[in-house]
């Protein structure tokens, strides 16, 4: 079954998991590793309003680029994904697949559902119970939309879509979404 390619223009929610749902993130500065290798591939074929880096998993939301340069998006991602799983298994002498498979996608079309998937990825250190409070997780894009922090966030248009900086707190903290 061929996967379809992720096409020009269009959102996407991007994850994967560990293979066996073992751990990705290994020690604290994989994560800081996995965002640099991110902005090498990813930042040229992709903006990004929303991440999360979780244990075993990891989420991110994605407008692909339009872009005139010979890159294929699916293709930068998958150099992202291969690179990080090459390093790991070298740094931690373990051999075999990294991520139970290839990454999954899913398109999101709406505002309203923008919003719902922003809200989603950044509770999820909650949901799976790594953090007491979302607002502390360090390896999720929250802080850095919340204060508009410089990185390859496209963090203006992510506080337009809740009408500034007020609704994407309330939003966050009251509970709206799923």
């Amino acid at each position: 079954m061929e996967i379809e390619k992720l096409q020009p223009s269009r959102f996407y929610h991007i994850y994967n998991r560990g293979n066996n749902r073992e751990d990705i993130f290994i020690e604290d500065r994989n994560y800081g590793y996995f965002l640099r290798q991110y902005e090498k591939y990813i930042t040229s074929v992709a903006d990004t309003f929303a991440y999360c880096l979780l244990r075993n998993h990891f989420h991110l939301l994605v407008r692909i680029k339009t872009s005139e340069a010979d890159l294929d998006p699916s293709c930068q991602f998958s150099h992202l994904f291969n690179s990080y799983a090459k390093t790991i298994n070298k740094f931690y002498k373990r051999t075999g697949s990294l991520f139970q498979a290839r990454f999954k996608r899913k398109e999101v079309q709406s505002l309203s559902d923008l919003k719902l998937m922003v809200h989603y990825i950044h509770h999820n250190p909650q949901k799976h119970k790594f953090v007491s409070d979302f607002r502390h997780y360090k390896h999720s894009s929250y802080e850095i939309i919340r204060t508009s922090k410089a990185s390859f966030i496209s963090v203006d248009e992510v506080l337009g879509w809740f009408g500034g900086r007020e609704g994407f707190e309330c939003y966050h903290v009251l509970g709206i979404g799923p």
